[in-house]
């Protein structure tokens, strides 16, 4: 899949667990409003209990932008649209996942990464405070 359909899938994704999580507390708003009118109170409860819409906005599009860059850091190894959808919709935790991996950790920081079947004690360790070098 090229990168822009893999992005735009991925934030596809995204933008459809954000609604469930909408869904979610416009249904505990409904709920509590049957609550009030069973017990005849005069006073609903108002939506802005249940929806802050400035933090929500700003968590919805971080989850859309997340689900974007997931599904274009991933758009070769994604075949077809479900699984773009279903990469954007869990971008938190597979960059979460991704990220606790001992050779992007080392990327990250500018090693070289463990290469595989490389005993533990065989790798050069960073000597503090001397960037670049390393010690035994």
């Amino acid at each position: 899949m090229d990168w822009a359909h893999a992005a735009g899938y991925g934030a596809v994704g995204g933008a459809v667990v954000e609604l469930v999580v909408a869904n979610g507390r416009l249904l505990a708003w409904q709920a509590a409003r049957h609550r009030a009118r069973q017990e005849r109170r005069r006073r609903m409860p108002p939506l802005r209990h249940y929806v802050d819409f400035s933090a929500d906005l700003a968590a919805g599009l971080s989850r859309i932008a997340l689900g974007a860059v997931t599904g274009w850091l991933l758009h070769t190894q994604i075949t077809g649209l479900y699984a773009a959808v279903a990469a954007g919709a869990s971008a938190p935790a597979l960059l979460r996942q991704i990220g606790s991996f001992t050779s992007a950790q080392a990327v990250l920081r500018g090693e070289e990464p463990p290469v595989a079947g490389e005993p533990e004690d065989q790798r050069p360790v960073p000597v503090p405070g001397r960037p670049g070098e390393v010690g035994s």
